[in-house]
């Protein structure tokens, strides 16, 4: 019987599982965080006050069984129109962490947060051993909420070769922004939503020089339009990719393309769920690029604000391959090669960003506890090498194919299982489910049965 859970990362994910877990009558919680702050994770803790959520307040409450909780706490706090806004992600953080501090002033006994970094962690007959920074842990079982991974470093990059003054690895490094002069040029790898808010971060932070960004198709992410209803589908499309390419363009045609993607969003898990090997390959080679612009949208006022630095020429968005990167007492020469043509093109950056977006290929990934589990077999690589492998309900899967029963993942690093499970409505969903389980909940109203 499980009668206490070890939390791995007070993110988004990992907070949500502890508040489930009470909210739920579930075992006792340890979560665990080696940031000083705990309950927001990168995604709301580091953003710039500038920076909006991508998604309307009334689709971000942090539970799918009450929709309405985000609305309500922005409206006791004098927000107007609630719902329809794209509000800042550090009201959003503000938001996750005051729940979270709530939960542990009501539930001393059931709740307890750590701040120590997880070295290790090993299992036996009677649970799982934590091994901190700081002493040990005994728990029943784990939980992996590791939220996503710093990104790859791009082709032809050796940080070793770099200075750390002139090429930021970690997009979220507070010295992005600091000494830059107007004259400089920052290269930004990446044209994602992570690019946009290093982009409008310059720009917050007074920085009138150039900024390229390079990415292999030179896709920007699309803007969210006016709410809407229509006639939405009733049955799941195929799963091959060309077909669904096909169906969603005819329909595009019928009721716009943000419709057309949105009405997919309840079928999505079970299409990726459903598809072979071959064809989630496939779209991810072929498709995915795609996908992410018109899936991940960003606020109208954030669309408009990063037209205008294109408008006026600040903002230069290219479609190329980085080669080579060769750093000189004047800057980083970066050498690419457009989309489309031969000849290469040279480009001197006083500093490199790189917004290439999170990794989870476990074979490349540097986060230690995460090699140490792998090395030992103790979980493995999703088959299209984009996260850990887990089953259905989020139990990780070992070297040699069994699900461990004590060791769960959530979150991002999940994405290979699930594909839709990096935005809070698909997170939410999963912690409240894997904490439904943890507290023998799930059998209530027969999802046992």
């Amino acid at each position: 019987m499980i009668e206490h859970v070890a939390i791995i990362g007070a993110g988004f994910s990992g907070t949500l599982q502890a508040i489930n877990l009470i909210r739920h009558e579930g075992p006792r919680a340890t979560l665990i965080e080696r940031a000083p702050v705990a309950g927001t994770g990168l995604a709301y803790g580091a953003a710039h006050p500038s920076h909006l959520l991508n998604v309307r307040a009334a689709n971000m409450s942090a539970f799918p069984d009450d929709p309405g909780h985000l609305v309500r706490w922005l409206e006791a706090r004098g927000v107007e129109n609630a719902a329809t806004s794209f509000v800042p992600r550090r009201v959003y953080g503000d938001y996750l962490r005051e729940m979270l501090a709530q939960a542990l002033a009501e539930h001393p006994e059931r709740l307890r947060l750590v701040h120590a970094e997880v070295e290790d962690v090993t299992f036996d007959a009677q649970g799982a051993t934590l091994q901190l920074s700081d002493g040990t842990l005994r728990a029943d079982a784990a939980v992996l909420a590791v939220g996503n991974l710093p990104p790859h470093d791009p082709p032809g990059l050796d940080p070793a070769r770099l200075s750390a003054a002139r090429y930021k690895g970690d997009p979220w490094d507070p010295s992005v922004p600091e000494d830059l002069s107007d004259q400089d040029t920052v290269l930004v790898i990446g044209t994602g939503l992570t690019m946009v808010d290093v982009a409008l971060l310059l720009e917050a932070r007074g920085f009138t020089g150039k900024i390229v960004a390079v990415s292999r198709r030179g896709l920007l992410p699309r803007p969210h339009g006016p709410g809407q209803d229509w006639q939405k589908i009733a049955e799941r499309p195929r799963t091959r990719a060309s077909a669904l390419l096909r169906a969603v363009r005819d329909r595009a045609e019928q009721v716009g393309w943000r419709n057309a993607v949105d009405e997919l969003r309840p079928f999505t898990q079970p299409m990726w769920a459903n598809a072979s090997a071959a064809e989630r390959a496939r779209f991810l080679r072929h498709l995915r690029p795609w996908w992410d612009v018109h899936r991940h949208r960003l606020a109208p006022e954030v669309h408009a604000r990063l037209q205008a630095l294109i408008d006026r020429g600040q903002l230069e968005v290219l479609a190329a391959k980085t080669l080579g990167f060769e750093e000189g007492p004047d800057g980083i020469a970066v050498t690419l090669r457009p989309r489309g043509q031969d000849a290469p093109r040279t480009i001197l950056a006083q500093r490199i960003v790189n917004c290439t977006g999170p990794l989870g290929d476990l074979n490349r990934t540097r986060e230690p506890l995460l090699q140490r589990l792998a090395e030992r077999g103790l979980i493995r690589p999703d088959a299209a090498h984009i996260g850990i492998d887990v089953d259905n309900q989020g139990q990780t899967i070992a070297a040699d194919g069994r699900a461990n029963a004590n060791l769960y993942a959530l979150g991002p690093m999940t994405r290979g299982a699930f594909w839709e499970i990096v935005a809070v409505p698909d997170i939410r969903t999963q912690t409240w489910a894997v904490a439904r389980r943890l507290s023998n909940a799930h059998w209530v109203g027969g999802e046992g049965l």
